[in-house]
């Protein structure tokens, strides 16, 4: 995953396996601080690295842009990402752009939302629901 420093601009890789470490800059030394917005996953390999790389749980929301309760559930995890940011990490992975993962999971309405500790399926919620109730389902 790519970092961009809030204190210099530049780009630095964090490995999913350190998210939990605190990453600092590469060129400034400056702290990146925890993950705190979701990430988007684009590709199945890195949907896979990120998954099972991961050092913390994975919440991934599996979505589409023309998919109305998945743009109401939106605001809604990027307040958990905000909340359990050094915790958790939330991740989006766009049904559309990458069916294979989808099609793997065998996600059949949108959104889904499938939380993954240590790289495997540990939950699923499907709906729009609130960031309280996605919490307490998962028990957050």
């Amino acid at each position: 995953m790519i970092r961009k420093c809030l204190s210099c601009g530049a780009k630095n890789r964090v490995p999913p396996d350190r998210l939990h470490q605190g990453p600092t800059c590469g060129q400034c030394k400056a702290s990146l601080g925890p993950l705190d917005h979701p990430v988007a996953l684009a590709h199945e390999r890195g949907f896979d690295e990120f998954v099972r790389g991961a050092s913390l749980p994975v919440l991934v929301d599996f979505w589409a842009p023309w998919c109305g309760p998945c743009r109401i559930v939106g605001p809604e995890l990027e307040k958990l990402a905000k909340k359990h940011a050094g915790k958790l990490v939330v991740a989006k992975l766009n049904t559309e752009d990458v069916p294979a993962v989808a099609r793997r999971f065998q996600i059949s309405s949108i959104p889904t939302m499938v939380l993954f500790r240590a790289g495997k399926e540990a939950q699923r919620l499907s709906g729009a629901m609130p960031a309280n109730a996605i919490e307490a389902e998962l028990g957050l």
